[in-house]
């Protein structure tokens, strides 16, 4: 039964699960509600054996602003705002086994920008920007922006794109390889729906030990990744669907993988 949240709404289909961040009169800001929901609806997701992949997207106007400023004072802990509310989000979408898409669908700024960053994929509605806008209230970007950019971009763009906070059109974005795909808005939400679609058909092991072992190895020897690639290849090699993907190659058709 799929819970009922307050912040975000939460709908499945076609094995694809949708987080759909729910705030549009205050274009999708995070609050502390708003963090927990989506890590919770992350693990849902990761549960239910008939989702293969997770579409986030906001209502309305925006994608996500970032935090609500109205919740944010002189005696906010921004450490302990980062480690309550943040960290623990971030950590859920590394953990998280099926694909994450943000569908960013308009206004996308400080932490909703991280949000779409540690997303897996990233597909962009054409006339949207993103925008890192820490700097203009005098903060670093942070829930992972820092980590996660310099290896999307490489050290010296993502260095200009946090420092300078100048806009980036989707087009742009996609010519450096932050936004796998830019949708016009009259094709939005059937390429969304076709491009997740065909993410939830992948194989659900051999993706999650790619996403695993990919990410590790930025900061791993080669020898400790070769090994672990061996390790991580054997349990591919033992699912249901590389089965499945033999069987269709001799036949020569399309694969249909169950994610087993």
């Amino acid at each position: 039964m799929e819970k009922t949240f307050e912040t975000i709404e939460y709908t499945t289909k076609n094995g694809v699960a949708t987080i759909l961040l729910n705030r549009p009169k205050s274009y999708n800001a995070f609050t502390s509600t708003m963090n927990k929901e989506i890590i919770s609806a992350l693990r849902q997701a990761d549960r239910d054996e008939a989702v293969g992949s997770i579409v986030i997207t906001g209502a309305g106007k925006a994608f996500c602003s970032g935090q609500d400023l109205g919740g944010v004072d002189d005696n906010t802990n921004h450490a302990d705002l980062l480690r309550d509310n943040y960290h623990p989000m971030v950590r859920a979408m590394r953990n998280t086994s099926k694909p994450i898409i943000a569908a960013i669908n308009g206004v996308v700024a400080g932490a909703g920008m991280s949000l779409a960053l540690n997303a897996d994929f990233r597909v962009m509605k054409k006339g949207t920007k993103f925008v890192s806008a820490f700097m203009n209230i005098g903060l670093i970007p942070d829930a992972g922006f820092m980590y996660v950019l310099p290896r999307l971009v490489g050290y010296a763009k993502a260095l200009e794109i946090t420092t300078l906070g100048k806009p980036i059109p989707a087009e742009e974005a996609k010519e450096f390889g932050l936004v796998t795909e830019v949708y016009e808005e009259e094709e939005w939400e059937e390429k969304v729906v076709s491009f997740s679609e065909q993410i939830a058909s992948l194989p659900t092991v051999a993706f999650t030990q790619a996403k695993r072992y990919m990410l590790n190895s930025m900061h791993e020897s080669l020898e400790t990744y070769l090994e672990k690639e061996a390790q991580a290849q054997r349990i591919a090699g033992l699912s249901e669907d590389h089965q499945e993907g033999l069987k269709a190659f001799a036949e020569k058709r399309k694969p249909k993988f169950s994610g087993k």
